[in-house]
């Protein structure tokens, strides 16, 4: 049996992933065997390996070409690192353009950095331990994978012992750190791996740890293909590692969207890549033209029209098929430039939108490499012609159609194949074919990839939707209609009252009666007001009617200040109101736009809708849906999904219902699939066990405490493993409660909240740390904690007050028992410590070493608590009078960290360490000119004197390099 001697980090996770690699045909290197190659250690591309490279996948390429394409690919000319990376993606997959005489005069000639087509014809090398180093120190990533010589993938691993919630965040931490530090690494960086075996995430530049996505599925292969028990690590590493699926990621699947001003890169989760690829793998296999097509269904929210924009991109570079036609067709005019509007923001080439009927048939015979978007209304028939005319024969088209379920199967989709008969037709659907739709896939074929809801929300694609019912007295539907009826015509004949009925008593006018939706808006307002205002989210309603819609409005207006819009389609003869709401098109937009803008940037809170904005609207910020009309089947479904994209801290989206949709939700759920559409409303019940488990995990950390003894609950999470445990279990207890509350169903952990929120906040004053972020809690919750605080007079919930003031001692006197002195000493002190090494290392790391020998012998009961206490007492003073001690030594403040540094290599030799300090410094001073530290050139310079000086002293020559680092490193501190 192999015994692991060492578990830890190198071989949990970065040897098995080399190991992984290198069965996948990579080769492996250390760091150090590339130094030789390298011309200076800060450079981050292999230019050897680049040079070869480009020799053998250009062979026409002339010596001055080579250099003129090595020296364009070291030397990118940009103004931040966003820009650098995009032309070099824009480069690395379009190619390089050249001139050179291959024969027949100068031309521009395209140069392959990489060889797409044949993955086997590059250099795939996985390197560990690679050091960076340059002016502003040295960054080593875990690893590296450098193809053809190009640094393409950065790897940081962190130990799977390290708590769960921490690994992934610390090595995304870890990665953005190297951004800023060594941005020209990440100029050719095309995506970067954050793992520690048990869980692995993939990110690109600029991303935050929660946009870094899990990779769960490695097709083409299946997960027991790998091995017995695949860790996620193993899982990820093959699916976007290996050599094809790499280079089809970086060549396909990476799009560049600006978003709010600025660009964001991104890259293809894995069922946008499975789902393109079996697209792909279809097309080119299928029996005959017609088998070419099949259904996509991707749950509302995780990225269709991305993935529609993937697979064109991969449809046009695919020789075979000779650079198609793209059409893309939907049935809404909103859906329509929501699409467009991704293609043309992602830089897909030349995307045309049809203006009308008869510039859509010209647009269809333009023939190959043209991209028309179309609303499937433009297919209608010219009367005059007698039907819809052929317009094009070619296989070499591609039709995708969104939300295939709706109209694409009626007349004007007849049309469609009618004029273009030979296409192969994809539908892409948000939401699941029902069981009794069979022309859904009669029509395009069998599902080519599914993405459920559930799945969605397991990977973060989405958030949960809960559904809450909060009906009025005044809501009448179905047979309660008729009772009401027959209560108040009973003094008519049977055929009066029908005839009364048929004319009047319409569900819709008791619907959008005003008492009724006044008596909606006065809980409407404090729900929203409670329960989703504070945490900065906002609404939609949904009202019958367009008259109801504007009713909504003005009651809204006159019962409270929240700011809200109606949006709805206009008709020409609408009379007042609802004529006065009457918007443009651009007044429309500019209403969207305001409304998905945070909440300290725009107040409007709620738009009112009846029919627009139900499908293909897309606001991140909505978290609740105000329900009061009937939904149903797929309108129903994506209804919903209005409320179930991510955003900064939403963990649900919720429904409530004014209307009664639960009485038929059931009815309404089950034409489809179980399977498909389970988790697709939860009741707000359904999380009540999970917030009873989150409180037992929260409050078992106290069960055999005193819980009126703070000082006993605060030494309960002295241990810093097991606060970090107890901030997570926190954390999690709270989003529940936030969930729940203000439902009577939160009331009975009210007082256990406050408790916990309490003790928590007592405990990061007392052990020095920042309060855990519950931001994503919520503020409902803050506040409960926040006032029950204010409520009980805490006065030991303090922010940490300063070791060298004077206020710290008077807050000793306050403590209660000399153990809690001691703890509060303990923890003052390895603070200030924390806080000041970088400044002066050597003295500061001598001072934590002593106390956690003082620490360790109270442990050993080999002293006292009053020793303890005088011991931290000591050390106190040191901390306070760093500056008498450096005046003791003739020293500046600021100079006292280098003649200690110094000191430490010359033992015996003070007044040597001495002089050399006056000199360095002064050297440091001299060459400190007004933003120095932006200026590499000065850097250098410094970095030159200051070895001069060090050579000429008896400075041992080996330690050179390592204290000049550290000299710059405090000359940026000090003097910076």
């Amino acid at each position: 049996m192999t015994v692991i001697k060492d578990w830890n980090e190198k071989q949990l996770v970065e040897n098995r992933l080399i190991d992984q690699l290198k069965d996948m045909d990579y080769d492996y290197l250390p760091g150090q065997a590339l130094d030789a190659e390298r011309e200076t250690i800060s450079d981050v591309i292999l230019r050897g390996r680049l040079t070869a490279a480009i020799q053998k996948l250009n062979p026409w390429i002339d010596e001055n070409n080579l250099k003129r394409v090595v020296r364009s690919v070291l030397h990118i000319e940009a103004t931040s690192l966003i820009e650098a990376n995009e032309k070099f993606h824009y480069e690395l997959v379009n190619y390089i353009s050249i001139q050179q005489d291959l024969g027949k005069g100068k031309k521009n000639q395209t140069v392959r950095l990489i060889d797409f087509a044949r993955p086997k014809n590059n250099e795939f090398l996985v390197v560990d331990q690679f050091s960076i180093t340059d002016a502003r120190g040295t960054v080593r990533p875990d690893l590296l994978i450098f193809v053809n010589g190009l640094p393409l993938v950065v790897i940081e691993c962190k130990s799977p012992l390290l708590h769960v919630d921490e690994q992934i965040g610390q090595a995304v931490k870890q990665l953005r750190r190297y951004q800023e530090e060594k941005e020209r690494l990440f100029h050719y960086n095309q995506l970067m791996i954050a793992t520690s075996n048990d869980r692995a995430k993939a990110g690109t530049i600029g991303a935050q740890a929660q946009h870094f996505g899990e990779w769960k599925d490695p097709y083409p292969l299946k997960a027991a293909e790998i091995s017995d028990t695949p860790t996620p690590q193993d899982i990820l590493a093959a699916g976007m590692l290996e050599k094809k699926n790499l280079l089809d990621l970086i060549q396909n699947f990476i799009v560049y969207e600006p978003e709010n001003g600025k660009v964001i890169k991104k890259l293809a989760r894995y069922q946008q890549f499975r789902a393109v690829n079996k697209a792909i793998d279809r097309i080119l296999h299928a029996k005959s033209p017609v088998d070419r097509g099949g259904v996509v269904w991707h749950t509302q929210g995780s990225g269709k029209s991305l993935t529609m924009l993937y697979l064109a991109v991969k449809l046009r570079r695919i020789e075979a098929l000779e650079n198609p036609t793209v059409v893309i067709v939907t049935d809404r005019k909103d859906l329509d430039e929501q699409i467009s509007n991704t293609f043309r923001r992602c830089g897909f080439p030349n995307p045309r939108q049809a203006a009308g009927v008869s510039q859509l048939k010209t647009l269809l015979q333009q023939g190959p490499g043209s991209t028309v978007m179309t609303l499937v209304q433009k297919f209608q028939e010219d009367r005059q012609e007698g039907g819809y005319p052929l317009l094009s024969e070619s296989k070499n088209i591609f039709v995708m159609v969104d939300e295939s379920h709706r109209s694409q199967y009626k007349g004007l989709a007849t049309n469609m194949r009618t004029a273009l008969p030979n296409a192969c037709y994809l539908g892409f659907t948000g939401t699941p074919i029902d069981k009794e739709d069979k022309s859904t896939t009669k029509t395009f074929g069998p599902y080519i990839d599914k993405y459920t809801i559930e799945q969605a929300v397991e990977d973060g694609a989405t958030v949960s939707i809960f559904y809450e019912s909060r009906m009025t007295d005044l809501h009448v539907q179905g047979e309660t209609l008729d009772e009401l009826f027959d209560r108040n015509f009973r003094s008519y004949s049977d055929e009066d009252r029908e005839r009364i009925k048929q004319k009047y008593a319409k569900e819709e006018a008791i619907i959008a009666s005003p008492q009724r939706i006044e008596q909606i808006v006065l809980d409407l307002i404090k729900h929203y007001e409670t329960h989703i205002q504070p945490n900065g989210f906002k609404a939609q309603i949904v009202a019958v009617t367009r008259e109801a819609a504007v009713l909504y409005k003005q009651k809204l207006d006159d019962l409270s200040d929240i700011e809200s819009a109606v949006i709805f389609s206009a008709a020409h003869n609408d009379q007042e109101p609802l004529k006065s709401h009457h918007i443009t098109k651009e007044q429309e937009k500019q209403l969207i736009e305001r409304f998905k803008k945070p909440m300290e940037e725009d107040k409007l809170s709620v738009l009112i809708v009846c029919d627009k904005l139900l499908t293909g609207f897309d606001a991140p910020i909505e978290q609740v849906m105000y329900l009061d009309k009937p939904v149903k089947e797929h309108n129903l479904l994506q209804a919903i999904a209005r409320t179930n994209r991510t955003y900064k801290n939403k963990t649900y989206g919720l429904i409530v219902d004014y209307f009664g949709v639960s009485k038929f939700l059931e009815q309404a759920l089950g034409i489809f699939t179980k399977q498909d559409i389970r988790g697709a409303l939860l009741p707000i019940d359904s999380e009540i066990p999970r917030l009873q488990s989150r409180h037992r995990t929260a409050m078992h950390y106290f069960d055999y405490i005193n819980k009126g003894n703070v000082e006993a609950c605060i030494q309960v999470l002295e241990p810093e493993d097991v606060r970090h445990e107890f901030d997570t279990a926190f954390k999690r207890f709270a989003q529940s409660m936030d969930m729940i509350m203000p439902n009577p169903k939160a009331q009975p952990y009210i007082a256990d909240l406050k408790f916990l929120g309490k003790v928590q906040q007592l405990t990061k004053s007392r052990y020095r740390e920042e309060l855990t972020d519950i931001s994503d809690c919520g503020e409902k919750v803050k506040r409960l904690i926040a006032e029950h605080l204010r409520a009980s007079s805490i006065q030991m919930v303090h922010d940490p007050i300063n070791i060298l003031s004077n206020g710290f001692d008077e807050e000793l006197k306050k403590t209660q028992s000399e153990e809690a002195k001691a703890s509060e000493m303990e923890h003052a002190i390895k603070h200030e410590i924390k806080i000041k090494i970088d400044e002066n290392p050597v003295f500061y790391t001598s001072l934590r070493e002593r106390l956690e020998q003082l620490i360790q012998a109270r442990k050993d009961k080999q002293m006292e608590i009053q020793d303890l206490i005088e011991g931290f007492n000591a050390m106190i003073g040191e901390l306070r009078n760093v500056a008498e001690i450096s005046e003791a030594h003739g020293l500046e403040k600021e100079q006292f960290p280098f003649y200690q540094l110094l000191e430490t290599e010359l033992p015996g030799e003070e007044q040597a360490a001495k002089d050399l300090t006056e000199i360095i410094t002064a050297v440091i001073q001299q060459q400190a000119v007004v933003e120095w530290k932006e200026k590499e050139e000065v850097q250098r310079q410094m970095r030159r004197e200051i070895k001069k000086h060090l050579r000429a002293s008896r400075f041992p020559m080996d330690k050179l390099e390592g204290i000049t680092q550290q000299m710059m490193d405090l000359a940026r501190i000090h003097y910076g």
